[in-house]
């Protein structure tokens, strides 16, 4: 979808300023944030496409005042309330009031480190050989879903070329809904910058990006 959190290419937001040695959370509750993000994903109601689109259909003022931890916690509780775990009032009171929905699993303090440390692998195998290869000069779909997506606006109805087959993965596009994971090839497509944003774009650069096989066709097709 066309919302928010898809800001390349934008103007107007200010050069990206790193934070000499950052730390990893910059209060308590931020930690306490991940910390509820990732033993509710482990409840087993949804997976991480949808928990990103769930973030990604935050209101663009609240999303664009909101700090990445904030985004974190307001989807969450959109995610917890379309499941069932919670409801609004319980939000609200800050405690529970009813019997939430029975969750398929409950990640342990004993657990956390052993699945921290396994991850999340979203690559799959597909029965069909790749369409591209190296070299091809593709063309990516020029589309504007209301649904999730991992093409970004600014690289949509660009041509570009593959620079390797990444492996089969998991269709974000599909997962993020309930349509099941649906593997396809995923490439790296390099764009020269000026195709990306006419004359203004740096000609000596390029953006690389990984695009799921139904993102890309012939470019002289």
């Amino acid at each position: 979808m066309n919302g928010p959190h898809d800001l390349g290419g934008l103007m107007g937001f200010g050069p990206v300023a790193p934070e000499k040695d950052e730390p990893y959370f910059h209060a308590e509750w931020e930690k306490r944030a991940l910390g509820l993000t990732l033993s509710s994903g482990a409840l087993g109601a949804w997976n991480i496409d949808e928990s990103r689109h769930a973030r990604e259909n935050i209101p663009p003022a609240n999303y664009l005042g909101a700090s990445y931890y904030e985004i974190w916690t307001r989807a969450l509780e959109v995610l917890l309330q379309r499941h069932g775990f919670v409801t609004a009032d319980e939000i609200n009171a800050g405690h529970k009031q009813t019997d939430g929905a029975a969750p398929k699993r409950v990640l342990k303090a004993d657990m956390v480190a052993g699945v921290l440390a396994k991850g999340g692998p979203c690559d799959r195998p597909v029965a069909t050989p790749p369409r591209f290869a190296a070299g091809d000069r593709v063309r990516t779909i020029n589309f504007n879903p209301t649904t999730h997506t991992r093409l970004p606006r600014y690289a949509r109805s660009k041509a570009g070329v593959v620079e390797a087959v990444q492996g089969s993965f998991v269709f974000p596009d599909d997962n993020a809904h309930g349509k099941g994971e649906n593997p396809q090839w995923v490439y790296l497509v390099v764009f020269e910058a000026t195709e990306l944003w006419g004359e203004d774009g740096d000609p000596t650069s390029t953006v690389s990006i990984d695009a799921w096989e139904s993102y890309i066709i012939p470019a002289d097709g």
